[in-house]
């Protein structure tokens, strides 16, 4: 029999208890880690949310669509070769023209956005309204011609990228892979997601401004030649010249912009023409804000590109440049693998960017040159030739890559289609913008109107040059 005085054990000794203490024990510890941990993971985040520096910057990003859009699809792996090409054979003596473009491009793309804004309408649209359809009728088709050529460029740009870094993937495969890719998104994604894509991959060209600072420039002589206009009238020099103006002053773009602005006020709801008429100050700040940003964005980019080429390749005597993978290439042996890394990323990205706006522009000109139903908010099944359009180009230029056509010739011939579409859409850009019986309030200025002709001018005399260049 058990005494009274003698107490209940347990079955179980103190060191076999330890154990589970112990796991109690690292348990509750573990627990309070993660628990201070996650506070002052929410703190920091709150605090970050809270440092103004981080609010201004959400603030500028939020408006920010159209023109960030626009100017960033205007680098395109063509673009980028020719930027390569002139930094390569010239050195710094042509950076003063991403200054001088500047706000040339951002006056005409700030037109064609006011144009879109006040009357509700596309460019094309309105040309068909105010001057003679057979205008636009061969302006929309030369512009579709163009931009098919530049497509095939840029989708043969993008696989050559895509193998420097996976050197075993196909050719061909990558051509059709880009162009699909570029196709689905357009006819599949929702507009309003579609257009938060291509604001988020207008980033990739920082890849570009990154290299440059990798190439560790003398930042003196860049930024001297930068600001200081020299011109040795050679032949090659002016066929540059003219290349860079027809790549940063393109017609795709005029349209693409306009057409952007419509898009953006049927997303807010106003589905008809007669609710989109007409603007506020609000929304021409905030157009202004967007279309300067974006064309800064794409000039600093042809800085930056020339900028490097012209430091390492020129330099080293590298002066033939024809695209922009073998820029990459060029650059690596001498600027290390990070440069060429970025410079092939960047390929990939832009052109992912601009071959949606090249078959997009060329769709909304001929749809609204012959009154079809058109726009990307739209479905598939209601604006069956607005998206066919798009479908075709890519298509065409799909096979421009498999028909031994040189992606210089095809560039080339964009260049004189382009050559010869940009100085009349500028020419009526200026005239519908000057007219305050369409522009109301929102009429051009005098000097807005002035360097609008002037632009005009300089197009024009740069088109016929490139033609009679080619001849």
């Amino acid at each position: 029999m058990q005494s009274e005085k003698q107490k209940p054990t347990s079955n179980e000794s103190p060191q076999a208890k330890a154990p589970g203490l112990r796991a109690s024990a690292n348990h509750n510890g573990a627990e309070e880690f993660f628990g201070k941990t996650i506070e002052a993971t929410q703190d920091i985040a709150q605090r970050i949310e809270q440092d103004k520096t981080v609010q201004k910057t959400k603030e500028y990003w939020h408006p920010l669509g159209p023109g960030l859009t626009t100017g960033a699809s205007d680098d395109d792996p063509s673009g980028i070769g020719t930027y390569s090409q002139t930094g390569a054979q010239f050195g710094f003596q042509l950076l003063w023209l991403s200054a001088f473009t500047f706000p040339l491009m951002a006056i005409i793309q700030e037109m064609c956005a006011r144009i879109g804004l006040v009357t509700g309408r596309g460019l094309a649209g309105n040309i068909r309204i105010h001057f003679s359809r057979k205008v636009i009728y061969v302006a929309a088709c030369l512009l579709l011609a163009a931009n098919t050529f530049n497509i095939g460029a840029d989708l043969g740009a993008m696989a050559k990228a895509t193998q420097l870094l996976l050197p075993t993937e196909p050719y061909a495969l990558l051509v059709i892979g880009f162009g699909f890719l570029s196709v689905s998104l357009q006819i599949l994604t929702p507009y309003a997601r579609y257009a938060k894509y291509l604001k988020w991959l207008a980033l990739v060209l920082f890849a570009y401004i990154a290299s440059a600072f990798l190439a560790h420039l003398d930042w003196v002589t860049v930024l001297r030649h930068g600001v200081t206009p020299s011109i040795s009238f050679s032949k090659e020099q002016l066929f540059l010249i003219c290349g860079i103006l027809g790549t940063t002053i393109s017609p795709y773009l005029f349209f693409w912009q306009t057409s952007q602005e419509v898009e953006e006020a049927i997303l807010e709801g106003r589905t008809s023409i007669a609710s989109r008429r007409g603007t506020t100050p609000a929304a021409v700040k905030r157009m202004r804000i967007d279309v300067w940003s974006g064309m800064l964005l794409s000039n600093l980019v042809m800085f930056f590109i020339i900028a490097a080429c012209g430091a390492i390749l020129f330099t080293h005597g590298i002066t033939n440049i024809t695209t922009a993978a073998q820029a990459a290439e060029a650059l690596r042996p001498f600027a290390g693998d990070a440069t060429y890394f970025l410079f092939a990323i960047g390929i990939i990205g832009t052109g992912m960017l601009a071959i949606p706006v090249l078959a997009g522009s060329s769709s909304y000109a001929l749809s609204e040159a012959f009154g079809w139903r058109e726009g990307l908010y739209r479905q598939l099944k209601h604006a069956k030739a607005f998206y066919g359009v798009i479908a075709l180009s890519t298509l065409v230029g799909i096979a421009l890559n498999f028909v031994g056509l040189d992606p210089i010739k095809a560039l080339i011939y964009a260049a004189v289609a382009n050559g010869i579409v940009a100085p009349i859409v500028l020419c009526m850009i200026v005239l519908i913008s000057s007219d305050r019986r369409v522009m109301g309030e929102w009429v051009n200025k005098p000097y807005i109107t002035v360097i609008g002709w002037a632009t005009t001018m300089l197009m024009a005399a740069a088109g016929i040059a490139a033609i009679v260049s080619l001849l």
